[in-house]
């Protein structure tokens, strides 16, 4: 017997899928339901590695966490992982399967993957009572419908309803409900069963009048208003606003253990990646995390983090430009705590010989680790467990640096020398009496009578965050409305609103997932599902939409430059954070379709087998 679902859509990235998908999960689970969280693809640089060795988005690892599941690959059978703005790394059930530009993905390769995440719904479906999808920026980006496979794409193919989560802290959420469900053609609209509000802060019975024309204009409901959640902690694809950092921001805190605070300055490198590495950090009492991208705001810090990044030798590159570079060798020094982690660590050492990533030949490093990196074109992906400090430490690692240890104290698989650590490991710092050990370290080193609290529990405070989102699904969403959706498909007949997707001939959407019933066309051709809105149109007034107000009382060109601002400074419109996250270039009119492309423009192999 097949399981149910529900595909967890957004007018815009960032809109709170993530969060909501998590949510959902949470409360299904609560209830005794088996539920798996899905996300066919996903564009991100925060990434996780399963059990299996299998690498996938944070995000769907976390959802995983909140329906108390084993995270595999099925969740997430496509990762893209940008190593620009026009190309990004295709990581396909698990493992890397080359680089390829946004126009050679979108293009076709993307279309032939829509049966390989298919079959791994399919499977989830076969497995649990429901699966909660999460989409990708907006499904009504219709100049990537033709090739959907991670919004109305799955939602056609699987019969799976979908609910539209708009943020109204950003403003405009009437107009982006609207317009979301007109820009889509008749089929996808027959799946759009409602909407779900996201961080409303005020007094609901003033958006009520709003919500009832909403449904006058388009017949669907409201699922719930969730109000605004002030210091979710959790993981998302790339927005650094989530996270248990701005819970430390954001909420009351506990006050520091010992008499002084910990800073921490963490440099935001540009491609970051895995920057949840310092989440831990910041839910210690005492500890304040910030992201810099100048010298000056190094002074002050007792601890400096290089964190992860996707392109090493432009992270390099880039901490020269701006004295960052020049400034952490002082540190060095001088004895005072640095912090490198994955690329980070590449950075410190002496030499980066990297003909895979950015295909630079060999580049010097910091050179304050003994250590010399050469990029292999096979990427390390696995879980280890060791010790540090005397301490039990688990992590994971996600890199194709290989790194050849030539000095210093052993420290997890990298070094120390001095107030100078690196290693490869992720996560490390999740492990709670690890954590406290290196902070009492770092407080020596830096002069601070700070004193980590000897009872943080990073995992605990994670399952709390994982239950406030299912409390705020349960408190503010209709229940038991959602659990009718996922269990039951979309309400029949829902209306059309037009003026829906442009059809075929004008470029449109159409060609994923059931065919389309025919629809009749407008003058203007325009699709036009109801005989009643072809009236209005040529009556050249406003469309009335079937479905009155009394039926509830009376009431990549897509994406912005990966480079464009460093990646980490709350930058929730850079590439890394949008749905689909490569330029799109217009399609070829004749000749062969462009070539893969990597991150310096030249043509890179992809398995195409794999593909």
């Amino acid at each position: 017997m097949r399981g149910g679902g529900l595909l967890v859509a957004g007018t815009t990235s960032d809109a709170g899928k993530s969060v909501v998908t998590a949510g959902i999960c949470r409360w299904l689970v609560r209830r005794g339901v088996k539920v798996a969280p899905f996300k066919a693809q996903n564009m991100s640089l925060n990434s996780f590695v399963t059990r299996e060795g299998a690498e996938i988005g944070r995000a769907q690892a976390m959802q995983a966490q909140a329906a108390r599941v084993e995270p595999t690959a099925l969740m997430n059978p496509v990762l893209l992982k940008p190593g620009s703005d026009r190309s990004s790394q295709v990581v396909l059930m698990g493992k890397p399967v080359g680089e390829m530009s946004a126009r050679g993905y979108h293009g076709g390769r993307q279309e032939a993957l829509l049966g390989t995440v298919t079959d791994c719904l399919e499977e989830l479906r076969s497995t649990y009572d429901a699966v909660i999808c999460e989409g990708a920026g907006s499904p009504a980006e219709i100049n990537l419908r033709r090739t959907d496979i991670v919004n109305m794409g799955i939602a056609r193919a699987a019969r799976f309803p979908v609910l539209v989560v708009g943020d109204i802290d950003r403003g405009g959420v009437f107009a982006s409900f609207f317009g979301t469900t007109a820009l889509l053609s008749a089929e996808d609209q027959s799946l759009v069963a409602g909407y779900l509000v996201n961080k409303f802060r005020g007094d609901v019975s003033l958006l009520e009048p709003g919500l009832d024309m909403l449904y006058g204009l388009t017949g669907r409901r409201t699922y719930g208003v969730l109000p605004y959640a002030h210091g979710l902690g959790i993981d998302e694809e790339d927005g650094l606003r989530v996270s248990l950092r701005g819970a430390v921001r954001e909420s009351v805190v506990a006050p520091p253990h010992g008499e002084d605070v910990l800073r921490v300055a963490v440099c935001a490198v540009p491609l970051m990646s895995n920057f949840t590495d310092v989440d831990a950090l910041a839910a210690e009492p005492g500890v304040v995390v910030r992201f810099v991208d100048r010298a000056e705001e190094l002074a002050d810090a007792d601890l400096v983090i290089v964190p992860g990044t996707r392109g090493t030798v432009k992270a390099l590159a880039w901490l020269r430009e701006r004295g960052l570079a020049e400034a952490l060798v002082r540190r060095a020094a001088e004895g005072r705590p640095v912090l490198g982690i994955c690329g980070g660590f590449q950075v410190l050492g002496e030499r980066i010989e990297d003909e895979v990533e950015s295909r630079a030949g060999v580049v010097d490093g910091l050179g304050v680790l003994p250590v010399r990196i050469r990029f292999d074109r096979d990427k390390t992906l696995a879980r280890p467990v060791g010790s540090a400090l005397g301490e039990p430490v688990e992590g994971y690692e996600i890199h194709h640096g290989v790194a050849d240890v030539r000095g210093g104290e052993p420290f997890l698989d990298g070094c120390r020398v001095g107030a100078v650590w690196g290693t490869h490991w992720h996560g490390s710092l999740e492990s709670d009496a690890f954590r406290r050990r290196f902070l009492a370290e770092v407080a020596r080193a830096a002069g601070r009578r700070f004193v980590p609290a000897p009872d943080t529990s990073f995992g605990v405070l994670r399952e709390e965050q994982l239950d406030r989102l299912g409390d705020l699904v349960e408190e503010h969403a209709d229940a038991d409305a959602l659990w009718r959706l996922i269990e039951g498909g979309a309400p029949a007949g829902l209306p059309f609103v037009p003026p829906g997707a442009p059809p075929l001939g004008a470029g449109g959407p159409e060609s994923r997932g059931a065919a389309p019933d025919p629809a009749p066309q407008s003058p203007e051709g325009l699709e036009m599902a109801h005989p009643e809105a072809q009236r209005e149109a040529r009556k050249k007034e406003g469309p009335e939409i079937a479905g009155s107000a009394g039926s509830r009382g009376q009431g990549l060109e897509n994406a912005g430059s990966a480079e464009a601002t460093p990646q980490g400074l709350e930058n929730a419109g850079s590439a890394a954070s949008r749905s689909e996250g490569l330029e799109v270039s217009r399609p070829e009119t004749q000749g062969e379709a462009p070539r893969p492309q990597g991150p310096d423009g030249a043509d890179v192999h992809v398995d195409e087998e794999a593909l």
